[in-house]
Parts: structure tokens; C-alpha cells; sequence
């Protein structure tokens, strides 16, 4: 049977390495290509993919980001379709800004719960990259997984940029270390493919590319 998944695209934060691109913008809204932004990558891969319920979530130099997805993104009135639009905001129940990445898909929960959905996709909107998300909900629900993770094989040099996670012969995450000391890499090695042991790509580093089911999001984020 098929599962409903609903897209979560975080909109990010200063994005100070990007400067001075990002001076007057978030890093999602950085334009790529001409006339796109970085954010159309993610909400791409989620159309192409047939995943058509959106939101991005906003706060850092959003202004432009809103702007560009305001006038962007437009489905038939008859489709459940939709790319919209959180910004933070303080509320009675959360008298804060977003303080994080977690803490703005908690604050932002009660608009989640107002859709149907098995699975939560949560995105980083400021990655370049091409990906069928099918395949990895089709893994995710074959796997009878609660939280599923898509991974990346570096090498040594590129590993300390990552979070890098450890692996089982099963792929179950044993553990997670964030941007690891070089001297710590020898523990860290998973098992991966004869292309990429070929490559000297034995990490396996963090995409931020997550599937929660439902309930397990609920239940974290309470």
C-alpha cells in the first residue's frame, strides 16, 4: 500500500560562509542558475518524486525566500498541492524564535498535524543534488525503520567536513559522531560498496535527509 509523505524544507540559517551572497538573503534563496534558487533544488526532487505537499520553513533574512516561493510555486485549485510558507513566530505556547533545526519542526508541529501523512521528509533547502525520494521511502517502509537516514561515502580528507554515522551488516546506525577528529576515523569506517571501497570511500556522512513516521515525529517533538 502506498504511504503519504509529507516535505519539511528547513530554511536555514546565517549562512555566514556564503557571504557575501548572503548578506541581504538566506542561504535557500541564493540564486543558482540564473533564475533559480538553491531552495528549488529540495522542492524539485519532491515534485519529480510525487511528493506535493511542502513546507519551508523560514526565519534568517527570509524576505526574499518568501517572495521567491510565493511566486513560484502554484498548483490547480482542484489539487491537494501546496508549497507553503512558515515563518517563525512567537506564540503563547512558544514565546521564541526558532532555536535550532529540531526546535523549528517542534514549534511548527500543530501546522504538520492539520494534513494526513505516514511519513515526515525532512530537507535541508540548501543542497545541491538530484534524487528519487521513492526509492528511499520504498527502503524506509521495506525496512519496518522508525527514522531512516540517507548517507553519502567520503573518504578520510572529507570525513572531519561530516556528521559521519556507523553502520551495522544490516545498515541499522549504531552511532553518530559529528564532525569527527581525523585521529577518530579508524573506528568509523561502515560497509559500503566494492565502488566505493575502490574510491577510499569508506564514511559514511549525513545528507540531513530524514524520514520520520508519524508517529515517532509526534512523540519526539512533544
Amino acid at each position: 500500500m502506498k504511504k503519504s509523505t509529507l516535505a519539511i524544507i528547513l530554511g536555514g540559517g546565517q549562512g555566514s560562509r556564503l557571504s557575501p551572497l548572503t548578506e541581504s538573503r538566506s542561504k535557500p534563496a541564493v540564486p543558482i542558475a540564473g533564475k533559480y534558487r538553491l531552495v528549488d533544488i529540495p522542492i524539485s526532487n519532491c515534485i519529480n518524486s510525487d511528493i506535493k505537499r511542502m513546507f519551508v520553513l523560514t526565519q534568517f533574512n527570509s524576505a526574499s525566500l518568501n517572495q521567491h516561493i510565493k511566486n513560484t510555486y502554484h498548483f490547480s485549485h482542484f489539487s491537494t498541492a501546496f508549497v507553503d510558507i512558515l515563518a517563525a513566530e512567537q506564540t503563547p505556547d512558544n514565546p521564541t524564535w526558532f532555536q535550532g533545526t529540531a526546535d523549528a519542526v517542534r514549534q511548527c508541529m500543530n501546522h504538520f498535524l492539520n494534513h494526513e501523512f505516514d511519513y515526515a521528509l525532512i530537507l535541508s533547502g540548501d543542497q545541491l543534488y538530484h534524487m528519487n525520494f521513492n526509492e528511499m521511502i520504498d527502503a524506509h517502509q521495506k525496512s519496518g525503520a522508525t527514522i531512516s537516514i540517507a548517507t553519502l561515502p567520503v573518504n578520510a580528507k572529507e570525513a572531519p567536513e561530516f556528521g559521519i554515522l556507523k553502520t551495522d551488516s544490516e545498515n541499522l546506525i549504531t552511532s553518530f559522531i559529528e564532525k569527527p577528529n581525523a585521529s577518530l576515523l579508524p573506528e568509523w569506517t561502515s560497509e559500503v560498496s566494492d565502488e566505493s571501497k575502490a574510491e577510499g570511500k569508506h564514511y559514511l556522512a549525513s545528507m540531513g535527509i530524514y524520514i520520520f513516521n508519524r508517529e515517532l515525529l509526534i512523540e519526539l517533538m512533544s
